[in-house]
């Protein structure tokens, strides 16, 4: 497997008590660590940071995002020094490039963040090539158009990358390992984007079946050929010949190389970092490692970028004596696509489960955009929103949205679960609504188990 280095950098300011080179070391510059870094800077006078480097040959949007986040720090009086960090306790972080030895160094800190992030995760029997067979770490570096792709996953970053390449005529093929298109979504939602984000466009599929052997071509000489077996029985059920292959299967943490066992802790099998609710490092016995913190991808609770950063936040809080713990379903998640998805929360699916082993009645109200005369006069009627809650309690259990605007529309939902705000009686009549500060989200009571769900701006 092809070895990637970590490219990092540490901000440093001297410690305030003097006892220690830095109050705190951030090991890792992704949206997590940048934003625990100013949070942390809001909150005290110095901070060290060590971050992965900003790859060479991103294209200008990405180097731009990434030297903002750089100018960020910088701007408030944070220092970067370029490294590759790992620990030597949980109070000292050792850095350096390989092959320079102008390069790297020792610093000591109060306390530790470990936010290295992730990288794609890559099946075994898929070389990748960068030209013909990629990850999405190559997607935005493509110098050329394939006329057909194949993409290996429909999670997020497929179905966003499966949106550009059929706006630009690619022709596109889904591999999916389990049954069904989106697994993860919730099941309503996915077939609603099937029908206006894959079957309305040239796009097929495959499911059920595993990419178990993929032979990198050569761009517009020799196609990239794609053995497919049974996912159950493991038997050859097809062979594919395309232009190009875009492997979306997921990520996988970039923890190699931080030398946990120096404070008596070690990677999962899959290779997450262990930490307990407030974001702590745990010891091989599952002890809190004092003054150590994991978040973001590398500890595997949520991977999306500002779950990351919501976790940055949170371990800070908690090294200021501030006990914190971040509820993780009040976190949303969005797919960018025409149109977009969104979700906070559970699906419908876990939903009747909890319901099933608590012992409470499930609440579920929806609606169509048909229904939205904004969506209408924009032309943007196809879609959906739908909330889940307990009858009991009120308590909001999960929101789904797909159409216009619901990654924007999401936040107010996601508000509502973080501050605990429920569905409540509003009438004899059996109305519900969930009020919050620029929406309401009103339930009508209609049909059983059904009802009419907008937005009031």
């Amino acid at each position: 497997m092809q070895s990637r280095t970590r490219r990092a950098s540490v901000a440093a300011r001297a410690s305030s008590n003097g006892q220690y080179d830095y109050d705190l070391v951030i090991i890792g510059c992704g949206v997590g660590g940048h934003g625990a870094a100013l949070y942390a800077v809001e909150q005290v006078d110095a901070v060290s940071f060590d971050r992965e480097g900003i790859a060479q040959h991103a294209r200008q949007l990405a180097s731009n995002i990434q030297g903002n986040l750089r100018r960020s720090l910088e701007s408030i009086g944070v220092e970067i020094l370029m490294g590759s960090g790992k620990l030597v306790d949980n109070h000292t972080v050792k850095y350096g490039l390989p092959g320079r030895v102008d390069v790297g160094g020792q610093v000591t800190a109060k306390n530790i963040i470990i936010a290295t992030g992730s990288v794609p995760f890559v099946p075994p029997g898929i070389p990748i090539d960068g030209k013909t067979v990629f990850t999405s770490d190559h997607a935005l570096k493509l110098e050329w158009l394939p006329k057909w792709i194949a993409i290996i996953g429909s999670g997020y970053i497929g179905l966003e990358f499966s949106d550009v390449y059929t706006a630009l005529g690619t022709e596109v093929t889904f591999i999916e390992a389990v049954d069904t298109l989106m697994p993860g979504f919730d099941k309503e939602i996915a077939r609603m984007a099937q029908r206006l984000l894959i079957n309305g466009r040239p796009i097929d599929y495959h499911t059920g079946v595993l990419a178990t052997k993929v032979t990198p071509g050569v761009p517009g000489v020799k196609p990239v050929t794609i053995e497919l077996t049974d996912f159950k029985t493991k038997k050859h059920v097809d062979t594919l010949e395309v232009d190009a292959v875009l492997v979306a299967t997921g990520r996988a943490p970039f923890t190699a190389g931080l030398n946990l066992p120096a404070v008596g802790a070690e990677t999962d099998r899959r290779g997450f970092v262990p930490v307990n609710e407030k974001m702590e490092l745990l010891d091989r016995d599952g002890k809190v490692v004092p003054n150590v913190y994991c978040i973001g991808d590398a500890n595997g609770k949520y991977m999306l970028a500002h779950a990351a950063s919501a976790q940055g936040i949170s371990a800070v809080e908690n090294m200021l004596g501030r006990p914190h713990v971040l509820n993780h379903n009040s976190v949303p998640a969005a797919c960018f696509t025409h149109p977009e998805v969104s979700f906070v929360g559970i699906t419908q699916e876990k939903a009747e489960e909890m319901a099933k082993e608590q012992g409470f009645k499930l609440g579920v109200t929806k609606t169509s955009f048909k229904a939205n005369s904004k969506a209408l006069a924009e032309k943007e009627g196809d879609g959906m929103a739908k909330m889940l809650y307990r009858k009991d309690t009120g308590e909001i259990l999960g929101v789904h949205i797909i159409g216009l605007h619901a990654a924007d529309l999401i936040h107010e939902a996601s508000n509502a679960i973080a501050t605990g705000q429920g569905v409540q009686k509003r009438d004899a009549a059996g109305n519900l609504a969930v009020a919050e500060k620029k929406r309401e989200i009103e339930a009508g009571k209609g049909k059983v188990g059904r009802g009419i769900l907008f937005y009031r701006v």
